[in-house]
């Protein structure tokens, strides 16, 4: 079989209209951070903490995408692909987090789309990826139950602009790495290191979503798709002690759980008060809450990096009451001889079709599937055959949790472009395409050209 004749058998194996895709997120590529009307968001404010971003980078410039949107649309074109799963900066919109719309951003907005539908590549739009208007933060951030409302008004006003031309709606992106990462570890924008707060910031996510749901469903036209994007994390015991079992279940709770049991099993984790009780009382909860969360969707986006190996540990806080929600007793380790990538992150690309197979098993009624994420990084190299072996072997994992029976649509790279890779400033590098910053030249990397080949072979 010829290389050519072996990309169209691999291609065959996906279901007709299977989608190909990448994706990227406002405020990682865009920049004119402070043009054309646009508020501060918590990473604005986050990035001028001393220490807390690498190098002292930002997203100021980026990778200037609100200028060169034209030029990365074209690299989308000539990729091949299909989709294009981008996110709306809310701080672009609506500067104070709501009240007044910018209309100068909606415009921009409107350009995107336009000319993604004048390429053929569907737009698959991430309502929130992580960039909070400060003004919202200020007022008590996701801790708050206003915010949750704020966010389902901030939905409506961008449906109401782009829905005439945007079929796939997700509202948020991780709501993981927005509470625990965020509001739990300090790592992330808003810094926060709390208990209780980061808790909260979780569930009051999970509410905005609902409420958004329940917007845009009142406002959708015939065949328009909503969902979320949750990043998923098979956690593994690092021995068969039963202390390391009982770790990895925390683990698994805080990371997958406590999202995916209110969004699709209709409840909260039975182990929540257990692990938490100490640090937070859980009142934010209130009755009916888990009905809006739960609101039936349409497809479920995962974003699948690595597992998280893990063992029992000491707490960090020896005082329960003051603990943070990321302080379960838990430690990460790396399997003895593990494949690395560029940042040391685990590579094991059955730990994709584990997660899939997984959530349909576990779910009954679980919408279709789109790998909304899944990529490598790496410092950067136009030879980045690491990163060309990573997806080669996670769209084979891919493949094969369809032949399992899970329902899965499509796959997103992550991402189009190199850009500003949060805390880590832009040392990390996940593109197909290199991206010179102080002359801002793309530059197609060998795994873009792979790519490319691959979509290519089927026509």
């Amino acid at each position: 079989m010829t290389a050519v004749e072996q990309r169209l058998a691999e291609r065959a194996a996906f279901p007709a209209g299977f989608v190909w895709g990448t994706a990227t997120a406002a405020y990682q590529i865009e920049g004119a951070a402070a043009e054309d009307g646009r508020g501060p968001s918590i990473w604005d404010t986050f990035c001028r903490v001393p220490g807390a971003v690498a190098r002292g980078d930002s997203g100021d410039l980026a990778c200037d995408h609100y200028h060169r949107w034209q030029e990365d649309v074209d690299l989308m074109t000539e990729l091949g692909a299909g989709a294009y799963r981008f996110s709306v900066a809310w701080p672009r919109v609506l500067p104070e987090g709501g009240g007044r719309v910018n209309q100068r951003g909606l415009d921009f907005y409107r350009r995107l789309v336009d000319a993604l539908r004048e390429g053929d590549i569907e737009p698959f739009v991430t309502l929130y990826h992580w960039d909070l208007p400060q003004a919202l933060e200020d007022r008590g951030g996701w801790r708050s139950r206003d915010t949750a409302e704020r966010f389902a008004d901030y939905a409506e006003v961008v449906y109401d602009a782009l829905g005439d031309s945007v079929s796939h709606w997700i509202t948020l992106n991780e709501p993981y790495c927005s509470s625990i990462v965020g509001y739990g570890e300090g790592r992330h924008a808003p810094g926060a290191r709390e208990g209780h707060g980061a808790l909260a910031a979780a569930h009051h996510l999970l509410l905005g979503h609902g409420l958004a749901v329940g917007r845009l469903r009142e406002r959708a036209r015939p065949g328009q798709r909503i969902g979320v994007t949750l990043n998923m994390s098979p956690t593994v015991p690092a021995t068969s002690s039963a202390e390391d079992a009982a770790a990895a279940r925390r683990m698994d709770l805080l990371v997958n759980r406590q999202f995916t049991e209110p969004l699709f099993g209709g409840t909260y984790p039975a182990d929540m008060a257990d692990t938490f009780g100490a640090i937070s009382d859980l009142s934010f909860r209130r009755e009916g809450d888990l009905d809006v969360i739960g609101a039936p969707l349409d497809f479920l986006g995962v974003n699948y990096y690595y597992r998280i190996h893990v063992e029992a540990a000491p707490y960090d806080e020896p005082d329960p009451a003051l603990r943070t929600a990321d302080d379960i007793g838990v430690r990460a380790v790396t399997p003895r001889e593990a494949r690395l990538s560029g940042l040391g992150w685990v590579v094991e690309p059955d730990g994709l079709h584990q997660t899939l197979v997984g959530l349909a098993g576990r779910y009954p009624d679980l919408p279709p599937v789109y790998v909304t994420e899944n990529g490598y990084g790496d410092d950067g190299a136009l030879e980045d055959t690491g990163r060309l072996d990573y997806l080669r072997d996670h769209i084979d994992a891919t493949r094969e949790a369809i032949h399992s029976g899970v329902d899965v649509r499509g796959y997103f790279c992550w991402s189009l472009i190199d850009n500003f890779e949060w805390a880590r400033g832009y040392a990390a590098r996940f593109g197909l395409v290199h991206v010179d910053y102080s002359t801002q030249v793309r530059t197609p990397k060998a795994s873009y050209h792979w790519l490319r080949d691959f979509l290519a072979a089927s026509g």
